[in-house]
């Protein structure tokens, strides 16, 4: 049966992005790989066995265009509203806490937050499918 492993993003600057998700998630650097034209940083933490996969194409001097088709990355948290704070007071700038409902019944509660390249982090409430 496949296992999820890991997702890949492509940043601009190493250090710049390292230092978010270090900041923000609490991801420390698995394993780099240096090669002649990119860099492979592997993120992750003891809370999952799942990696974030950072490639810095050496020659890239301009932002990514994200298009239109991606989506977000998620995480879960155990108290939503102190991460907010928490990343709030690190000047990070996570948007506003969302109470997703269906009728009464309280589907998710989240907000996201964007890293320096732009790619959209959606941080949940640890509750119900998202553990």
């Amino acid at each position: 049966m496949a296992r999820m492993i890991h997702s890949m993003i492509r940043v601009l600057e190493e250090e710049r992005s390292v230092a978010f998700y270090r900041s923000a998630f609490d991801l420390e650097i698995a394993e780099r790989l240096d090669f002649e034209g990119f860099t492979l940083v592997y993120l992750s933490n003891a809370q999952s066995g799942f990696e974030l996969e950072l490639t810095i194409n050496k020659d890239r001097t301009t932002p990514y265009d994200l298009g239109d088709g991606y989506g977000h990355l998620a995480v879960s948290v155990t108290d939503v509203e102190a991460e907010h704070a928490r990343l709030s007071a690190a000047g990070l700038a996570p948007r506003k806490i969302v109470d997703f409902r269906n009728g009464d019944t309280q589907v998710a509660k989240f907000f996201f937050i964007a890293d320096p390249d732009g790619y959209q982090i959606e941080v949940l409430q640890r509750a119900g499918r998202y553990r």
